[in-house]
């Protein structure tokens, strides 16, 4: 099988996948929670998008792997998980963390969308195997990302309620 289509597969199999575990574990944990709370959860999940960095890393993928993709979507990446690590730690200045939690969703969602279009570009599902290790990132853990970007526009616009004890700590 040519490796554009099992990348093509991979990443459909990816987001359906999340989308059934989100559906029926995900939302229902993040509905019954405070909204800042929730919003927190999902940030804590893109802190982790340091990882991204790893696009550019020799050694981890090809040298064939297209440079336009590569370096926009580490450094997207990196910028997104860093605004996400602050708004966890700003949880209790609710304004800050709320203004930081627009930011990494504002910008971690148009790094998603970027990255899409310049691995589109770059001929990156024909070249796959360039991902080398890192391969999972696009197939396992940007559909995770993509589905709690939406989840947590939508926190947003939701109104606030009060806090339980337990989860205003």
């Amino acid at each position: 099988m040519h490796p554009e289509t099992l990348f093509q597969i991979h990443l459909l199999a990816g987001y359906a996948a999340w989308l059934l575990c989100f559906g029926a574990y995900i939302r229902p944990w993040l509905n019954a929670m405070e909204r800042d709370a929730a919003l927190r959860a999902i940030a804590m999940l893109h802190g982790f998008r340091f990882f991204g960095l790893v696009f550019i890393l020799p050694g981890v993928v090809g040298s064939g792997l297209p440079a336009g993709f590569a370096t926009a979507a580490a450094w997207g990446d990196l910028a997104t998980g860093v605004l996400a690590l602050l708004a966890v730690a700003a949880f209790r200045v609710r304004p800050l963390f709320r203004l930081l939690a627009v930011a990494f969703n504002v910008i971690g969602f148009a790094d998603l969308l970027l990255a899409y279009a310049h691995a589109i570009q770059g001929g990156l599902p024909e070249v796959a195997g360039q991902l080398g290790a890192a391969y999972a990132i696009p197939i396992l853990y940007v559909p995770l990302l993509a589905i709690t970007h939406v989840a947590a526009f939508a926190l947003l616009l939701r109104p606030a309620r009060r806090a339980t004890p337990a989860e205003a700590a």
